[in-house]
């Protein structure tokens, strides 16, 4: 299989997050996760880890807003110039919106952070922007490795079904992550929407499907395509009532205008098993089935394996296993997207027990 991943990931280490309760602690979403990742594959040994592709600007500006992008490229440099005596290891915003419409973006720094940052769990710092550009082409690249079966007809210039008789997987090993990010903020540790970008830009080829199987809801991914039919987004996650985002992720946010009924959350309770989240995921399977996309894209969240930190349902490694059984069975080119998992001591080997079904 092949595994897109970019050493430029370590130029984003954010040295702080502000936690509940304001309280401040070490960022979770940390360099470390990637390298007990790749530990693993290598262990493995059937991984084959390349370097991204660059695909310039024009597929993440097809899904995000320019001035959040042109905000996200210059924040750290204008803050580094802002003349007052703030600490300046990273940007973090003050204050933010109130409800209802925002139609004026402030000229401020501190105002556009507001405006742009959801959340004190994203701080920016001198490499995020670099960071996340390469988060989004190691998505991309997986996207286009995955395209040569997922084109419904063959020419001259892909001979598809000659190149690849059978559906192709690639797993883009993405961080920062980004199913928290939307077409004009970053929130939850994520700032580019890899997973978004990709399905986004498979679209040439057909339909599509984003399977969120993080611990949290994908918000982000649920804001960029809530009025799109092209791509049906399902998320299951923690029931969003008494977890973060708290705002998005409810059962009975299903898509509006062309996307009405093309948006589907499945939020669980606290403590779920592996056998209710099997329950729950054999739904998700279904509609996709129905729905009978031309590829798929998964949004991978190992935290929700029963020991994650931030996690509060109890799925076990081989109830994680059984999760990508699942998924691998519904024999779609698949582009597999690393999103959240914060347990390292755990998350290599959870990440390979994913992984397990898409070899055979």
């Amino acid at each position: 299989m092949k595994v897109f991943h970019s050493p430029a990931h370590t130029q984003h280490a954010p040295p702080f997050e502000i936690f509940d309760g304001g309280e401040k602690i070490t960022n979770f979403e940390m360099p470390e996760r990637m390298e007990r990742i790749l530990s693993a594959l290598r262990t493995d040994g059937r991984y084959e880890i390349v370097p991204p592709e660059d695909f310039g600007l024009a597929p993440i500006r097809a899904v995000h807003d320019r001035g959040y992008l042109d905000f996200l490229r210059t924040a750290f440099d204008e803050w580094l110039a802002e003349p007052t005596d703030y600490e300046r290891i990273a940007l973090l915003p003050a204050t933010f919106p109130l409800p209802g419409p925002r139609g004026h973006v402030p000229t401020t720094l501190l105002g556009r952070a507001g405006y742009y940052m959801s959340d004190l769990s994203a701080p920016i710092v001198a490499g995020t922007y670099p960071a996340a550009l390469a988060s989004a082409n190691c998505a991309l690249s997986g996207a286009k490795f995955i395209s040569l079966s997922a084109h419904p007809f063959p020419s001259a210039d892909n001979p598809i079904r000659a190149s690849a008789p059978h559906p192709l997987t690639a797993f883009a090993l993405c961080r920062p992550p980004g199913h928290h990010a939307g077409r004009a903020n970053c929130a939850g540790y994520c700032y580019l929407n890899n997973a978004a970008v990709a399905a986004h830009w498979l679209t040439q080829f057909g339909t599509v499907a984003i399977l969120d199987i993080d611990y949290h809801a994908g918000n982000g991914t649920q804001d960029i395509f809530y009025e799109r039919a092209d791509v049906l987004t399902l998320s299951i996650h923690a029931d969003p009532d008494f977890e973060y985002p708290y705002y998005a992720g409810y059962a009975d946010q299903t898509g509006a205008g062309a996307g009405l009924g093309f948006h589907q959350n499945y939020p669980l309770p606290l403590g779920t098993d592996d056998a209710a989240y099997l329950d729950t995921l054999a739904k998700a399977i279904e509609r996709i089935t129905v729905y009978s996309p031309q590829s798929l894209v998964v949004s991978a969240g190992m935290d929700i394996y029963g020991d994650d930190p931030l996690g509060r349902i109890r799925v076990t490694r081989e109830g994680i296993r059984q999760i990508g059984q699942a998924i691998a069975g519904l024999k779609l080119p698949t582009l597999v997207v690393m999103e959240g998992g914060y347990n390292n001591e755990a998350l290599g080997l959870n990440v390979c027990a994913f992984l397990e079904a898409f070899h055979q």
